[in-house]
């Protein structure tokens, strides 16, 4: 009985067991699949603060937040964790899309730029965006409420990498080295899906998110219920764009927005395109009655010298020359306008505005500009071509005259080539935008009009004069319906054109070919990087580069254009095109290999300037005053090499040789302490190199570069921010480039100047990955000095880079007083970068803390005026070298050069960029 009793308990221990194992398993099986339901959308930010918007909140034991949905296959892994170890999955720089892998096509027929597989990408509503930066940890303590649920603004990163962390953790004990059976969080090759970094903590319950007051100047005409103008509204920054979103709102709730129905004039059934080829005997011979061209030539941004080569390629005295520039463009604007100043047959807009990607803004400015070319009696021509900066020719302009001269009734504009059901849903086309505060808020869902054959494709297109008249001057119901319809559509320039003409009586006149190429690589490309800007996912174009030659002279249909180029990415494939269209340049022609990118020009102002880049700028300067007094050694008592700073910089420009970024060049003002003159100088600083393997190395060989920085541009894998300018504000991103191998697990451990180990995460790299990047959620401000980021593996040291976070002498573009210097430079409350500790590991990788260091790094934290100064200039000379200073004019210091002299100062010859008068052929090349 006793035997019997036993095994009865025995059993129902065993049940017991059996019913809690199952349970365990059960609840983690439900945590995977809310870690999976988690979107893996990400955003390049070109440049800037992109805030991102934070989707609906789960609530209970699933917190999180939803991103944009990609529908694209993701493995999805849930770590075991060690104590306090934090593990990571890293961006790669591709995707993987569950549905069948097209070809590729040398002249693909998708030319709109939303991704592909869209029908599998959830562009739901999106949350209310926060518009604070990711506070520290000071700043979260004095939130209670917030407790146990993640940063909010841990989301909304800068970079393209997107970090959410579920819910704050305390501190807890340091990580032990990983053991060998523990299961890592995978990164995925260039082809396979990227999944969102994640910090996984104990789940904390999500208190409710307090519905944000939205203030009126006149209170809204209806009840607005709908989630996504709701969400609008809380996002919108200025009380103007609110009542706008909720005028236009009410507007089309009443049924007054838009047509319920419109006429169609075209007399064919179905969708009419003419089928044009190339042909045997396409040449450049000129044609009894050539056209005449209207280049539309639509710009932003500061590469004025890729513009001036585009311009200098398709010049001809017989064509004329529209050209708009982005309201926040102004350095472009004052070159445009100086370009336009050389030539009868150019213009610029005498209006601007400010365009984003999507918005509706764009299809305006189309519209102005086709109604502007209309009234100048002085331009009579036949063709509307609208042009970008990144656009270059593939075949000469003469080809091109010769080639439209014979289809001179025709109008010539790509579709996308898809059913229209799937592509009014891909363009979001039943969704109701509106564009205010440079950005396409989505508001609801809409009908199309019923009569009509909504159609669509590529945003560039070349239009015959007479549909151009008809768009503008026309009152028939297709024009004017089409124009408020498109008022409040995404990609309205991608639809508009493309519908009025295939439902107006010149629909026989429709070609379906833009005459372009466009680089797309959508597994690169197609990383939801305009989300800061419009509620919705969209595609960008890669940058053409040297092995793309071939694609220009194998294209199956007529093509003229390629897009697009980036002289900051690559400028050889432009050299080539220009030796092909053009003849071949005399070998080491001056500035052939070189490109200049202006940065800042004092007319923008500091204000166009972050703090961080003023200090940087400074120190460059005083860099090149050092290098300019070591020039004559021996007389101690010559002062004619020595000079005294003055005022702040006059122009900076980002220099790059053979493709490669070589540094600033610094352009500034200072006396010469022997004259007592005024000089301006220009200062070349380069960055010395950061990156080193381990000595003696590991046997591990897998990684061939490492580098930390902001800015980080999944699609051309660089980061922006050439240089890594960086302060205590910044979020910086780490990024491995990776050789062909075995799946491998390693460690990055970030170091701060004192020594501090600030995170460590383990990532396994798959076979096939190339690239992967992540921004650990640090607290800020960062401790200013030389960080240092080890990569290892098995805990053995594989290589490491340093990297610099420059403290601030200026705050506010004044410089700093010692409250603001304190609170900036010392580094973050407690010293804790992040939830753990990490101090633990400092025995483990021989990183020993010194009380001398961080004594030090306290006394510099309140060091302003001179001092600071001195702090600033002996930091960035670890990391940067004065490599050459030269002269803008007469200098009294001897062994001064000229810079027009230099081979490398943005004064030296550029003859690739520099415009001249017209030849008798008409042309400037």
């Amino acid at each position: 009985m006793v035997g019997g009793s036993c095994a009865r308990r025995l059993a129902r221990r065993s049940r017991s067991a059996l019913i809690a194992a199952l349970t365990v398993l059960l609840v983690q099986t439900l945590i995977v699949w809310n870690f999976s339901s988690l979107d893996s959308g990400e955003e390049r930010e070109n440049g800037g603060s992109n805030i991102r918007e934070k989707r609906d909140r789960i609530g209970g034991n699933k917190a999180g937040s939803e991103y944009l949905k990609s529908g694209l296959q993701e493995q999805h892994l849930q770590p075991h964790l060690g104590k306090g170890t934090v593990r990571h999955k890293q961006q790669p720089d591709g995707y993987h899309s569950h549905r069948p892998k097209e070809k590729v096509r040398v002249d693909s027929n998708n030319e709109n730029s939303v991704p592909k597989d869209f029908e599998n990408i959830d562009n739901s509503n999106f949350g209310a965006r926060s518009q604070p930066q990711r506070r520290t940890a000071a700043q979260r303590k004095d939130r209670p409420q917030e407790k146990g649920r993640g940063d909010p603004a841990a989301s909304l990163s800068k970079s393209s990498n997107e970090v959410i962390q579920y819910a704050e953790a305390k501190g807890g004990p340091a990580p032990a080295p990983p053991a060998r059976n523990r299961t890592h969080p995978r990164t995925t090759g260039p082809g396979q899906q990227a999944p969102q970094h994640r910090h996984h903590h104990p789940p904390g319950k999500r208190p409710a998110s307090p519905t944000p007051d939205i203030t009126y100047d006149q209170p809204p005409k209806c009840e607005i219920n709908g989630k996504e103008a709701i969400s609008a509204l809380s996002r919108a920054k200025t009380k103007e764009c609110r009542q706008q979103i909720a005028e236009v709102y009410c507007r089309h709730k009443e049924g007054q927005l838009m047509p319920e129905k419109v006429s169609r004039y075209c007399p064919l059934e179905g969708k009419a395109s003419v089928n044009v080829q190339w042909e045997d005997d396409s040449s450049e011979s000129v044609p009894a009655t050539p056209v005449r061209i209207a280049f539309v030539l639509v710009v932003h941004g500061r590469a004025s010298r890729q513009l001036q080569r585009l311009f200098k390629a398709i010049y001809h005295s017989s064509h004329y020359y529209y050209i708009h520039v982005d309201l926040r463009s102004n350095y472009l604007h004052r070159q445009v306008v100086a370009l336009a100043s050389q030539y009868p047959n150019v213009r610029v807009t005498p209006w601007r505005m400010s365009t984003i990607w999507g918005g509706a803004s764009l299809l305006t400015m189309y519209l102005q500009s086709m109604k502007d070319l209309l009234v100048m009696s002085d331009w009579s021509w036949d063709f509307f071509i609208n042009l970008s900066a990144a656009d270059y020719p593939i075949r000469t302009n003469a080809q091109l005259v010769a080639f439209l001269s014979k289809y001179r009734d025709m109008n010539f504009i790509k579709s996308h080539g898809r059913d229209n059901a799937r592509f009014i849903r891909k363009q979001g086309l039943d969704r109701l935008f509106f564009e205010c505060d440079t950005h396409m808020w989505r508001l609801g869902d809409r009908r199309i009009p019923e009569g009509i054959t909504v159609d669509g494709g590529s945003d560039w297109f070349l239009l015959n004069h007479k549909f151009v008249e008809y768009v503008i001057t026309s009152q028939d119901e297709l024009v004017t319906s089409m124009k408020r319809f498109y008022s409040y559509t995404l990609l309205p320039a991608e639809s508009f054109f493309h519908t009025v003409l295939e439902n107006s009586p010149h629909c026989d006149s429709m070609v379906d070919n833009n005459l372009r190429i466009t680089n797309w690589n959508r597994k690169l490309g197609c990383k939801c990087q305009y989300k800061h800007i419009v509620d919705w996912c969209g595609c960008s174009p890669n940058d053409f580069k040297p092995p793309d030659f071939h694609r220009f002279q194998q294209t199956a249909r007529p093509t003229f254009f390629a897009r697009k180029f980036e002289a900051s990415v690559n400028q050889e494939i432009v050299n080539q095109l220009d030796s092909f269209l053009f003849g071949g340049a005399v070998a080491g022609a001056a500035g052939l290999r070189a490109y200049w990118e202006n940065v800042y020009d004092e007319p923008d102002g500091l204000h166009s300037l972050s703090d961080a880049q003023l200090t940087h700028y400074h120190s460059f300067s005083r860099m090149g005053l050092l290098r300019a007094a070591s020039a004559l050694q021996g007389d101690p008592n010559d002062s004619s090499c020595r000079y005294f700073p003055m005022g702040h910089p006059v122009s900076v420009h980002a220099y790059f040789l053979s493709d490669r970024f070589q540094g600033y060049l610094v352009r500034h003002h200072a006396t010469n302490l022997a004259t007592s003159k005024l000089e301006t100088m220009e200062t070349w600083v380069m960055p010395k190199k950061g990156f080193k393997i381990a000595n003696p190395p590991n046997s591990f060989t897998r990684l061939q570069f490492a580098e930390i920085g902001t800015e980080w541009d999944a699609k051309e894998r660089l980061f922006r921010n050439f240089g890594g300018l960086m302060g205590p504000t910044e979020e910086p991103v780490g990024m491995q480039k990776w050789g062909k191998g075995a799946n491998v697990t390693v460690t990055v451990v970030w170091v701060d100047p004192t020594n501090v180990i600030a995170a460590t995460y383990d990532i396994l790299i798959d076979a096939s990955a190339e690239y992967t990047h992540y921004r650990p959620p640090l607290n800020l401000p960062l401790r200013p000095g030389v960080w240092t980021v080890r990569v290892l593996h098995h805990w053995t040291p594989v290589a490491e880079t340093r990297f610099l976070i420059t403290p601030l002498a200026y705050s506010k573009h004044q410089p700093i007083r010692q409250e603001d210097a304190l609170r900036f430079h010392n580094g973050p409350a407690k010293n804790s970068y992040m939830e753990q500790s990490f101090h633990g590991l400092n025995p483990v990788l021989n990183i020993p803390v010194h009380l001398g260091q961080v004594e030090e790094a306290q006394r510099n934290a309140g060091l302003t005026g001179a001092e600071l100064e001195r702090w600033v200039d002996s930091l960035v000379r670890e990391v940067w070298s004065a490599v050459d200073v030269c002269s803008t004019g007469p200098s009294a210091c001897p062994v001064m050069q000229a810079c027009a002299k230099t081979a490398w100062s943005s004064l030296s010859p550029d003859p690739k960029s520099q415009l001249g008068p017209p030849g008798a052929d008409g042309r400037i090349r």
